[in-house]
């Protein structure tokens, strides 16, 4: 715990310390995001956050293939791994760099994800099997590949579409990465042995979460730089990453039933898309909207909804966080404790959001009279 605890500081302080640098080269050469009509920003904010992200994930990496434990993950097949997922993490930051810069048509952009996704795939972040009618089917390379390049896919584009309030896809993404790697440290239980809490998939989630950690004072509402697509499509890769790697190396005949199996594959698939159900409902909303044409913006997302209740932007925020973390506590409680015990976790967490989120605007207008 304590090199993964260093990893997580280590990509902390790097990101935080060389975000200003970011900022500057942002307002310097015309990276600023305009206030636009169906923006929350009153002044033009500079973006780029994410080149400063993936400079701590890549001190991370560094310092970890110089510890005693950690260095074992860059042995062997674990090496090009983790190479493969910088790599790839490296190409999806420009891509989304350059499209914070002169802006790209959407095609591209998808381009883009599908290469960086299909480097991590050569490198070995490679979905294996899948549990099909109680069996675990390796499935044709093709279908793998397709699938890893699907929640690839999936993850980055779910990060993009929340950030659309000052702080809220970092505090998403920390919320799922500290999730999955509680999930990935305590792996080990199902018999892998003590070694196993040493995996590229904890190592990748303790990272990101340094990485969420050191922007966020930069980012948190008023502020002062947003991450941009550079950032939030590499947040995205990395929590796909993570996922990937922990059902890729999943071995069933560790887990003590086929019920527990099942759950412990499902569960580094399911978590991280539950974590992100807001946005990926947010998508769902937007298309139900908007109709044919529902690539046109507008001001009607759910964190839009949130500011027209009457809760001020950070409690806004505040409260999103409180629903990502309820789901991600409440689902993960049920390879802990009994079904019951975590179905009441889950319902309980739940309804405090909800109360809090409907109630407190009432609450504060009731005050004032």
């Amino acid at each position: 715990m304590r090199e993964y605890l260093l990893i997580c500081i280590i990509a902390g302080v790097v990101t935080f310390v060389t975000t200003p640098a970011i900022r500057w080269a942002a307002i310097r050469f015309g990276a600023v995001t305009a206030v636009r009509g169906r923006d929350v920003h009153s002044v033009p904010i500079p973006r780029l956050g994410g080149v400063a992200m993936l400079l701590g994930f890549g001190a991370a990496e560094l310092v970890a293939s110089r510890l005693p434990y950690l260095s074992g993950l860059f042995d062997g097949g674990g090496q090009h791994q983790l190479i493969s997922v910088l790599i790839g993490a490296a190409l999806i930051t420009a891509l989304g760099a350059v499209d914070d810069f002169r802006g790209l048509d959407p095609i591209t952009k998808l381009a883009g994800q599908i290469l960086a996704a299909g480097v991590m795939a050569y490198g070995g972040v490679l979905l294996v099997s899948l549990p099909i009618a109680n069996t675990y089917t390796v499935l044709p390379e093709p279908v793998l590949v397709g699938l890893t390049i699907f929640i690839v896919l999936a993850m980055t584009n779910a990060v993009n579409f929340a950030d659309g309030l000052d702080g809220l896809a970092a505090g998403f993404v920390a919320i799922a990465a500290t999730a999955f790697f509680l999930w990935a440290y305590t792996y080990a239980q199902l018999g892998g042995g003590p070694g196993r809490v040493f995996s590229g998939a904890a190592f990748i989630s303790a990272a990101t979460i340094g990485c969420c950690l050191g922007f966020l004072p930069h980012n948190f509402h008023p502020a002062k730089l947003f991450m941009g697509d550079a950032g939030a499509l590499l947040l995205g890769l990395l929590v796909a990453a993570s996922t990937i790697s922990m059902t890729g190396n999943f071995d069933p005949s560790q887990a003590s039933s086929t019920h527990r199996a099942t759950f412990a594959f499902w569960l580094p698939i399911v978590l991280p898309l539950l974590i992100l159900a807001l946005p990926v409902l947010d998508v769902i909303l937007a298309i139900i909207r908007r109709g044919p044409k529902f690539w046109r913006p507008d001001a009607k997302h759910l964190h839009h909804r949130m500011l027209q209740m009457g809760h001020p932007h950070r409690r806004a925020v505040l409260l999103l966080y409180l629903w990502s973390a309820s789901v991600a506590m409440g689902v993960l409680s049920f390879s802990y404790v009994s079904a019951p015990i975590a179905s009441t976790i889950l319902v309980v967490m739940l309804a405090v959001s909800f109360l809090l989120t409907w109630g407190l605007p009432r609450w504060s207008s009731t005050r004032r009279l």
